[in-house]
């Protein structure tokens, strides 16, 4: 029987953007592998510092830019992250939009990602009717987890190119607020 694991739900603050970006970088080199090209992947433990000022930017600005970093803690170890707020293409202007949410891959499969997805679905209904978010059209696991919680494509798709011209193809998935909360 599967026991979902007790996280606290928690606002990121500046000191949490180190282990944010530590976790970003190993949930991209575990849940990409055989997706992106090994070099890339090994090469992200080199931006550790760029990622963390990254993060640390973000976290100090979220309330005036009407973003949220959300961290999902566990004995006070960071085990998952989510960032969301306004959607950020013009073509989707008035919806609400998951940019990240990652998992640290030693707690993949113990509910904290479907906690944390939830938790930013109804961050994001507080003021938008609907939201979207991106996914590697690759990325199975990634694309059944937000499909069994309601989210589905909505036949967009974008092209993104990585630094070595690898081309990365991402598909759109869609929730509308009154969707999720019939399902929940």
């Amino acid at each position: 029987m599967f026991v979902p694991m007790t996280a606290l739900l928690r606002r990121a603050v500046e000191p949490d953007a180190e282990a944010i970006a530590r976790l970003h970088i190993s949930s991209w080199q575990s849940a990409y592998r055989r997706q992106l090209p090994d070099s890339f992947l090994d090469g992200l433990t080199e931006e550790l510092p760029s990622r963390t000022d990254f993060w640390r930017m973000h976290c100090s600005i979220q309330s005036s830019a009407g973003q949220e970093i959300w961290i999902a803690e566990v004995d006070r170890a960071l085990h998952a992250f989510t960032a969301l707020g306004p959607a950020r293409r013009d073509d989707e202007a008035g919806l609400g939009e998951i940019y990240a949410l990652y998992v640290d891959p030693l707690h993949w499969n113990q509910g904290i990602g479907r906690s944390l997805l939830t938790h930013a679905s109804e961050r994001l209904f507080r003021q938008y009717t609907s939201a979207v978010l991106w996914v590697l059209a690759s990325n199975v696991r990634a694309r059944h987890f937000y499909e069994r919680s309601g989210w589905a494509p909505d036949g967009a798709i974008k092209i993104e190119n990585l630094p070595d011209g690898t081309e990365l193809c991402e598909v759109r998935y869609r929730v509308f607020c009154t969707r999720l909360k019939e399902e929940s």
